[in-house]
Protein backbone atom coordinates (compact mmCIF):
# COMPACT_ATOMS: atom_id res chain seq x y z
CA UNK A 1 0.00 0.00 0.00
CA UNK A 2 1.36 3.39 -0.91
CA UNK A 3 2.34 6.10 2.04
CA UNK A 4 -0.69 8.25 3.08
CA UNK A 5 0.61 12.14 3.12
CA UNK A 6 -1.47 14.35 5.63
CA UNK A 7 -2.32 17.93 4.15
CA UNK A 8 -5.07 20.80 5.34
CA UNK A 9 -7.81 22.54 4.43
CA UNK A 10 -9.56 25.78 5.68
CA UNK A 11 -13.12 25.21 5.01
CA UNK A 12 -16.05 27.41 5.92
CA UNK A 13 -16.06 25.52 9.54
CA UNK A 14 -12.79 25.76 10.06
CA UNK A 15 -9.57 23.52 9.28
CA UNK A 16 -10.35 20.18 8.23
CA UNK A 17 -7.40 17.33 8.26
CA UNK A 18 -7.60 15.47 4.82
CA UNK A 19 -5.49 11.93 4.66
CA UNK A 20 -4.68 9.49 1.88
CA UNK A 21 -2.81 8.10 -0.53
CA UNK A 22 -2.81 8.25 -4.45
CA UNK A 23 -5.47 6.03 -4.57
CA UNK A 24 -7.96 6.62 -1.91
CA UNK A 25 -9.00 8.87 0.97
CA UNK A 26 -8.74 7.52 4.49
CA UNK A 27 -9.70 10.81 6.46
CA UNK A 28 -11.53 13.93 6.39
CA UNK A 29 -11.65 15.54 10.12
CA UNK A 30 -12.09 18.93 11.84
CA UNK A 31 -8.93 19.40 13.15
CA UNK A 32 -7.84 22.69 15.92
CA UNK A 33 -3.85 22.47 15.19
CA UNK A 34 -1.76 22.38 12.08
CA UNK A 35 1.07 19.90 13.10
CA UNK A 36 4.44 21.69 11.85
CA UNK A 37 5.93 18.72 9.84
CA UNK A 38 2.66 17.64 8.47
CA UNK A 39 1.86 21.17 7.22
CA UNK A 40 4.81 21.67 4.93
CA UNK A 41 4.19 18.74 2.47
CA UNK A 42 4.50 20.19 -0.79
CA UNK A 43 3.79 17.15 -3.13
CA UNK A 44 0.08 16.05 -2.77
CA UNK A 45 -1.04 12.95 -4.62
CA UNK A 46 -3.43 14.23 -7.61
CA UNK A 47 -6.27 13.19 -5.14
CA UNK A 48 -5.69 15.09 -2.55
CA UNK A 49 -5.85 17.67 -4.35
CA UNK A 50 -8.85 16.43 -6.17
CA UNK A 51 -10.78 15.71 -3.01
CA UNK A 52 -9.88 19.60 -1.89
CA UNK A 53 -11.26 21.18 -4.82
CA UNK A 54 -14.77 18.57 -4.36
CA UNK A 55 -14.51 19.94 -1.27
CA UNK A 56 -14.04 24.27 -2.66
CA UNK A 57 -17.45 22.86 -4.55
CA UNK A 58 -19.47 21.48 -1.78
CA UNK A 59 -19.19 24.59 0.11
CA UNK A 60 -19.11 26.66 -2.56
CA UNK A 61 -22.83 24.84 -4.02
CA UNK A 62 -21.38 23.92 -7.07
CA UNK A 63 -21.01 19.72 -5.76
CA UNK A 64 -23.84 17.40 -4.37
CA UNK A 65 -22.40 14.04 -5.16
CA UNK A 66 -18.37 13.23 -4.10
CA UNK A 67 -16.31 11.20 -6.52
CA UNK A 68 -12.68 11.01 -4.94
CA UNK A 69 -12.64 6.89 -3.66
CA UNK A 70 -13.05 6.89 0.37
CA UNK A 71 -11.60 3.65 2.11
CA UNK A 72 -11.35 3.96 6.06
CA UNK A 73 -10.27 0.47 8.14
CA UNK A 74 -13.36 -0.80 10.05
CA UNK A 75 -15.25 -3.64 10.98
CA UNK A 76 -17.67 -5.32 8.31
CA UNK A 77 -20.79 -3.93 10.09
CA UNK A 78 -19.18 -0.40 10.47
CA UNK A 79 -18.74 -0.68 6.66
CA UNK A 80 -22.00 -1.76 6.54
CA UNK A 81 -22.99 1.40 7.98
CA UNK A 82 -20.92 3.68 6.26
CA UNK A 83 -22.33 2.18 3.05
CA UNK A 84 -25.48 3.07 4.09
CA UNK A 85 -24.63 6.66 5.10
CA UNK A 86 -23.24 6.99 1.31
CA UNK A 87 -26.79 6.47 0.10
CA UNK A 88 -28.47 9.45 2.00
CA UNK A 89 -29.32 11.91 -0.58
CA UNK A 90 -28.10 15.19 -0.30
CA UNK A 91 -30.39 17.33 1.22
CA UNK A 92 -32.23 14.52 3.11
CA UNK A 93 -31.74 12.72 6.58
CA UNK A 94 -32.44 10.07 8.73
CA UNK A 95 -32.90 8.51 11.62
CA UNK A 96 -30.59 6.23 14.12
CA UNK A 97 -33.28 3.84 13.85
CA UNK A 98 -34.10 4.23 9.85
CA UNK A 99 -30.44 3.54 9.80
CA UNK A 100 -30.15 0.47 11.70
CA UNK A 101 -33.10 -1.00 9.35
CA UNK A 102 -31.62 -0.18 6.75
CA UNK A 103 -28.60 -2.53 7.70
CA UNK A 104 -30.94 -5.51 8.46
CA UNK A 105 -31.18 -5.07 11.99
CA UNK A 106 -33.54 -2.76 13.74
CA UNK A 107 -32.61 -3.38 17.08
CA UNK A 108 -28.65 -2.63 16.22
CA UNK A 109 -29.86 1.61 16.76
CA UNK A 110 -26.57 1.71 19.37
CA UNK A 111 -24.14 0.31 17.62
CA UNK A 112 -25.55 2.00 14.23
CA UNK A 113 -25.00 4.32 16.01
CA UNK A 114 -21.34 3.64 16.98
CA UNK A 115 -20.30 3.15 13.54
CA UNK A 116 -21.69 6.48 12.38
CA UNK A 117 -19.37 8.13 15.56
CA UNK A 118 -16.60 6.41 13.78
CA UNK A 119 -16.70 7.38 10.47
CA UNK A 120 -13.65 9.19 9.50
CA UNK A 121 -14.00 10.81 6.60
CA UNK A 122 -16.39 13.75 7.13
CA UNK A 123 -18.54 15.36 5.02
CA UNK A 124 -18.08 12.55 2.25
CA UNK A 125 -19.20 9.61 4.22
CA UNK A 126 -22.04 11.98 4.82
CA UNK A 127 -22.56 11.00 9.17
CA UNK A 128 -24.08 14.49 9.37
CA UNK A 129 -27.12 13.76 8.03
CA UNK A 130 -28.58 11.29 10.52
CA UNK A 131 -30.28 12.67 12.94
CA UNK A 132 -32.70 11.59 16.24
CA UNK A 133 -35.93 10.36 16.14
CA UNK A 134 -37.33 13.07 16.92
CA UNK A 135 -35.51 15.44 14.39
CA UNK A 136 -32.88 16.66 16.98
CA UNK A 137 -29.37 16.96 16.14
CA UNK A 138 -27.28 14.50 18.06
CA UNK A 139 -23.96 13.51 18.19
CA UNK A 140 -21.69 14.75 15.66
CA UNK A 141 -17.83 14.62 16.33
CA UNK A 142 -17.13 17.93 14.50
CA UNK A 143 -19.59 19.05 16.82
CA UNK A 144 -23.42 20.09 16.42
CA UNK A 145 -23.06 23.51 15.17
CA UNK A 146 -20.84 22.07 12.06
CA UNK A 147 -23.70 19.45 11.73
CA UNK A 148 -26.70 22.02 11.94
CA UNK A 149 -24.85 24.07 9.29
CA UNK A 150 -24.08 20.97 6.77
CA UNK A 151 -27.47 20.43 7.14
CA UNK A 152 -29.11 24.17 6.80
CA UNK A 153 -26.19 24.63 3.49
CA UNK A 154 -28.27 21.19 1.96
CA UNK A 155 -31.00 22.05 2.57
CA UNK A 156 -30.59 25.52 1.29
CA UNK A 157 -29.03 24.08 -1.92
CA UNK A 158 -31.38 21.49 -2.63
CA UNK A 159 -34.96 23.08 -1.41
CA UNK A 160 -34.41 26.70 -1.13
CA UNK A 161 -34.86 26.09 2.60
CA UNK A 162 -32.93 28.68 4.74
CA UNK A 163 -33.56 27.29 8.54
CA UNK A 164 -34.50 23.47 8.99
CA UNK A 165 -33.39 23.40 12.73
Amino acid sequence: MADSVTTYYHSPLGLLRLTGTADFISEISFFDKVEKAESRKKNLPPLLIQCIEELIQYFHGQRRQFTVPVNQAGTPFQKSVWSELMSIPFGKTVNYLELARRTGDIKATRAVASANAKNSVAIIVPCHRVIGVNRELVGYMGGIWRKKWLLEHEARLAYGVQTLF
